[in-house]
């Protein structure tokens, strides 16, 4: 899957020749406060929950000495439970040169509409006090590693931001793992999706829901598994310019309504199947609608998203 915006395209913006030379300059101090056994101190750990409150001191102040990631996430969203963990396990791995912060955007409109969010999960990075915006929807590991990466290396090279000095080995939380799923098939399901073996972790939610046809998880997770085989190999550019020159082509607007939701535009993707549903009949209204209720299963019927579009959909067939 290639998640809308995974890349530092708009990293140009931030680093005009005055902002990096600031940058640089609080650098330059911050490690030097370090050095001298001055300055903030480090955070206990490098995945920190973030509020307005305390913005400013554990985010802005702190991109001067580190690229910080922020994960827009909240309870009720299913593609979030699959993106946050992979985020934290990348983050720990880089040791310090890079800094989690997570904002529960249910406790912290205001921060929502400040970064323009549409849609969650949304990921963006702040590097010496400018907001950069990363990508929207799931992403596996690889990718993460791949969007750090650059990230890291625009901070050091335009901004001479190296990241934290001194982090400890020990990253992890100290005591208890991670509680393992109950069921072992869950497990496995799970690490095939987390590794990008998506036919392996189709199968195994598939082998979950045979035995247990009730099991939200395990329908959350066969709904995620088959939208992100269905956009991996897709060209974003083409499918769109096809869905537009044919708008009543149905197959196209499944395939765009599918990128969207993949990349986070929930709200997009509905009312695209909402208006297939509503333009055509027979077999192609049929699988409009499906693939409507699948997408459904991705976010979870208690999203207010779903509850609109439900009625929305309501409304065109009756």
């Amino acid at each position: 899957m290639q998640p809308r915006n995974m890349s530092m395209s708009g990293v140009v913006d931030l680093a005009a020749v005055k902002a990096a030379g600031e940058a640089k300059e609080k650098a330059e101090q911050a490690r030097t406060r370090s050095a001298e056994g001055g300055g903030a101190p480090a955070p206990a750990g490098l995945v920190i929950d973030v509020d307005e409150a305390g913005f400013e001191a554990d985010v802005l102040q702190r991109s001067a000495e580190v690229p910080v990631v922020i994960d827009f996430w909240a309870e009720w969203c299913e593609p979030c439970k699959q993106l946050s963990p992979a985020l934290e396990r990348v983050t720990k791995e880089y040791a310090g040169r890079v800094l989690l912060a997570k904002i529960d955007v249910d406790k912290n409109q205001m921060l929502m509409q400040q970064f323009g969010i549409q849609g969650i999960p949304a990921v963006f990075a702040v590097i010496a006090g400018q907001a950069l915006p990363l990508f929207q929807g799931a992403a596996g590991d690889e990718q993460i590693r791949q969007t750090f990466d650059q990230l890291v290396q625009v901070a050091e090279q335009r901004f001479g931001i190296t990241g934290l000095q001194g982090v400890p080995e020990e990253v992890e939380e100290p005591a208890a793992e991670p509680a393992e799923p109950e069921d072992p098939v869950l497990a496995a399901a799970q690490e095939a999706l987390d590794a990008g073996d998506l036919g392996g972790a189709v199968q195994a939610y598939k082998n979950v829901l045979a035995d247990q046809p009730n099991n939200t998880e395990a329908k959350v997770g066969l709904a995620m598994a088959e939208l992100l085989g269905r956009v991996q190999q897709l060209d974003a550019r083409q499918v769109r310019q096809e869905a537009a020159d044919s708008p009543r082509d149905v197959a196209a607007q499944l395939r765009v309504a599918d990128l969207d939701m993949a990349g986070g535009h929930v709200e997009d993707a509905f009312s695209r199947l909402v208006e297939a549903v509503q333009r055509s009949a027979g077999d192609e209204r049929e699988s409009a609608r499906l693939r409507l209720l699948e997408l459904f299963e991705v976010i979870g019927s208690e999203d207010p998203r779903v509850v609109a579009a439900r009625a929305a959909l309501a409304r065109v067939l009756f």
